[in-house]
């Protein structure tokens, strides 16, 4: 039978393990705390200003880091919107992780090694909050139980104001929606009209080869798809309503 405490109780036993190395178990202990942390750091996400780990790493080391944190309430709703239907056209029915998105991405495959898609907004919150860029089946391991954690905390509208803040949205260490709104047009990002919204979430996930700025023809072309992708699907986002 389950007893609270006794996975932690296995864990203290196999640190004191005799014939396990200390330095094996220094790493052990490591590695089992870096598990745990996110989990324990989720609640308090219900409030506060997070960073991603990109920007944490950008800042180490000297590098450009560009954020004005605005509540949701203080960008337009273009933006949500477009995110939604350019990246997680279900993200308020899923429950952080979209099963059918990600059978979809399999079965348009030739095979697992050229998977694309399925990964939801709450799993890439859950990458920029607690893991690292790239692309790994390890940290999609680590990725999806998080993603689910997030999802069971925090609300919708919550996990959106979180990602629209740390998401890259500039070629040069500009971060979430208040500062990529600046750089791009020199506006506000409650002041974005909805192709310009379009323009911003087009250049998801890597505003380095995607310039909302200088957009080329290409990205103009996918920002009027998620532009009528918007028009018809309004609703998709009503979960970020506010009651």
């Amino acid at each position: 039978m389950y007893r609270p405490g006794k996975r932690l109780s296995l864990a203290h036993d196999i640190l004191r393990l005799p014939n396990v190395p200390r330095p094996l178990r220094a790493v052990f202990f490591i590695i089992l705390l870096l598990l745990v942390v996110p989990y324990v750091i989720t609640p308090f996400y219900a409030l506060g200003e997070p960073v991603s780990t990109v920007m944490l790493w950008r800042r180490m080391i000297g590098e450009r880091v560009e954020r004005i944190y605005v509540p949701l309430s203080r960008i337009s709703s273009n933006l949500p919107l477009a995110v939604i239907v350019a990246e997680d056209g279900r993200f308020c029915t899923h429950n952080g992780v979209d099963i059918a998105g990600i059978r979809d991405a399999i079965n348009d495959a030739d095979d697992l090694g050229e998977v694309r898609g399925g990964s939801t907004l709450t799993q890439q919150l859950a990458k920029n909050l607690f893991l690292w860029p790239g692309r790994s089946y390890v940290r999609k391991v680590l990725e999806f139980p998080l993603a689910l954690w997030i999802d069971f905390i925090l609300p919708k509208r919550r996990i959106m104001e979180i990602y629209l803040n740390i998401a890259e949205l500039g070629p040069n260490g500009e971060f979430g929606a208040e500062a990529g709104a600046r750089r791009a047009f020199g506006r506000s990002a409650r002041d974005l009209s909805q192709y310009q919204a379009a323009l911003l979430a087009a250049t998801l996930p890597n505003p380095h080869d995607r310039d909302a700025h200088r957009p080329g023809p290409g990205l103009r072309r996918l920002a009027g798809l998620y532009v009528g992708r918007s028009e018809q699907a309004a609703g998709t986002a009503a979960c970020l309503r506010t009651h």
